[in-house]
């Protein structure tokens, strides 16, 4: 039965229809009540479902019972089910991924997927500060990791750094996998997001932009204390001045999405990163050329 519905919905044209031609902002809603129902029925079956749709393994996850979806979505490991790249020239993966594209921002521009570019104006906002920041990744690095459904969902900082700035951009729902990512153009700037502008010990500018998708469009930062969703109403733009260490737990997605990473020159992808890798939380993602 699991391998018939996962044949079924790698059919492309089937799959962009299930999870995009649909009211995704109605449905990603409803999932964000349903998952959350603390009734060990709902949430046996919802997990089961989960299971036949994915590979969820649940043996690295710290508890052995879930209260409800909800729970087991934004799971914590068990310690030491990770390990961090503690050199200095070394920042790390934020979260356990897929590695999408990735390589040099073009002048502003970079790449969603094959012939489909979007600029950082276009994702991050046009605001004046705004404009600062994407000047300041002009021709750097950029790396797209893309969460599965079954993955682990939270995500971390990769080196020590000022959390200087969060802009919440409200938007739609896409589904962010290969498939759509291939038919809907700048997908990343239409859907909800928020962009993370952090600055390294250095000096260094850093950002980081976690993307809601369909079932998703929830996200939890824990440095100010903040849960951004569909029906935010609260400020946009948020200035702090909050120290975060490498592999400190920055914060979680309700269910499966993205995160795009962006630095300025002085950058390179690190040994092994290339679209397609899997990579885990801690592991070399961007090396600082000496």
């Amino acid at each position: 039965m699991k391998n018939f519905i996962q044949q079924l919905t790698a059919q492309e044209d089937l799959n962009f229809l299930l999870t995009n031609r649909i009211p995704r902002m109605t449905l990603t809603r409803f999932m964000g009540w349903w998952s959350q129902i603390k009734n060990p029925w709902i949430r046996d079956a919802s997990i089961g479902i989960w299971k036949l749709f994915s590979d969820l393994d649940l043996s690295e996850a710290r508890k052995t019972h879930f209260e409800s979806m909800h729970d087991c979505f934004t799971r914590e490991l068990k310690p030491g089910a990770r390990s961090i790249d503690m050199r200095e020239d070394i920042l790390s993966s934020p979260c356990d991924a897929i590695v999408g594209a990735c390589g040099t921002i073009e002048a502003t521009q970079v790449i969603q997927a094959k012939g489909f570019p979007y600029t950082l104006g276009s994702l991050m906002g046009f605001s004046p500060r705004t404009g600062e920041l994407v000047h300041s990744l002009k021709n750097g690095t950029y790396v797209t990791l893309r969460l599965t459904s079954s993955m682990y969902h939270r995500f971390h900082a990769p080196a020590n750094a000022t959390l200087e700035h969060v802009t919440h951009i409200a938007g739609d729902t896409w589904n962010v996998n290969p498939i759509a990512l291939k038919r809907v153009e700048r997908l990343f700037c239409k859907n909800e997001r928020a962009v993370l502008s952090l600055r390294l010990q250095d000096g260094t500018p850093l950002v980081i932009v976690p993307v809601a998708a369909i079932l998703v469009a929830s996200l939890r930062l824990h440095a100010i204390n903040l849960l951004l969703h569909l029906d935010y109403t609260g400020p946009d733009e948020i200035p702090c001045n909050i120290q975060v260490t490498k592999g400190q737990e920055m914060g979680w997605f309700q269910h499966g999405s993205t995160i795009l990473v962006f630095v300025p020159p002085g950058f390179q992808l690190a040994k092994g990163i290339e679209t397609g890798q899997r990579i885990q939380m801690g592991q070399a993602l961007l090396e600082k050329l000496s």
